[in-house]
């Protein structure tokens, strides 16, 4: 049963210890509120303001699983809040590790500080979880991917669209790296994961059997990654890992060195965002 004072009192507090800074907002000249305003906890958690305000008054709906999660992610709970409030609300929590969708407030934070960089939160099947807007400008919408489609290593092979940013010469390479990755997580969580899952989804294309059949492991991603943006044109970009190792999930931010040719496409990219622009 759902507890709707506790669960209200609880947003209320945590609302409260948050401020605009700790995820991403700007504080603005005129700000009376101890913590974050309701539309802007309404915004972050992609939900009406009534909506949410009403949960914390405790006259509100009882709220679907999807609505918690997203609450939890808003408001940059840690796993142990997120599994709270999902009991107040009257559901199991969800499953923790490398299945989880769950992104840390660590991670959120550093990734809520990097709005003109390239960055994105990862699985470990590549799944993009929260992108920077540059990120987003970067490499595409993640939002909008679903199903099997959200795994980079499955759109590289059925999807020819997932190839067009990277060079022809090195697709090869990134061909042998996503087999080769999928198939050191197959034999990690074993036959029955989704890892296993999506390598029997891809059976069926050629290429993938061509590069699976090797057995090959321990492929690297090049220092240097090279994109062909269809607004900016060549982008050389190095790539930095941060890990968490309770969930699994990287945090990868895109940096050019000060001065070239890339490090000035990307402050055209920010100013471009996702319009599609002639190179």
């Amino acid at each position: 049963m759902i507890d709707r004072t506790g669960l209200a009192a609880f947003l209320r507090r945590r609302r409260a210890s948050l401020q605009p800074e700790d995820v991403g907002l700007p504080r603005g000249r005129r700000r009376r509120t101890d913590g974050l305003r309701r539309e802007e906890v309404a915004v972050l958690c992609h939900m009406s303001t009534d909506y949410y305000a009403r949960l914390e008054r405790a006259t509100g709906p009882h709220p679907s699983e999807q609505m918690i999660a997203s609450i939890a992610q808003g408001l940059h709970l840690t796993l142990d809040e997120r599994d709270h409030v999902f009991r107040l609300a009257g559901h199991s929590p969800p499953v923790r590790g490398p299945a989880s969708d769950f992104v840390s407030p660590g991670l959120l934070r550093i990734l809520d500080r990097l709005s003109d960089t390239p960055a994105e939160v990862v699985t470990e099947l590549g799944e993009t979880l929260r992108q920077s807007p540059l990120g987003a400008a970067l490499t595409g919408d993640a939002s909008q991917r679903t199903g099997p489609e959200r795994c980079i290593g499955y759109r590289w092979f059925t999807d020819p669209a997932a190839r067009e940013p990277y060079p022809p010469d090195e697709r090869q390479q990134l061909s042998r790296l996503y087999a080769s990755s999928l198939r050191q997580l197959v034999a990690l969580r074993g036959p029955t994961s989704r890892a296993a899952h999506l390598a029997a989804m891809l059976q069926d294309d050629e290429d993938f059997r061509r590069v699976w059949d090797t057995h090959e492991v321990g492929a690297r991603m090049p220092d240097t990654k090279r994109f062909l943006h269809p607004s900016v044109g060549r982008l050389e970009l190095t790539c930095q890992t941060l890990l968490d190792p309770d969930q699994s999930h990287r945090l990868l931010v895109y940096t050019a060195a000060p001065g070239s040719d890339s490090h000035e496409k990307l402050r055209l990219l920010a100013v471009i965002g996702t319009q599609p622009v002639a190179p």
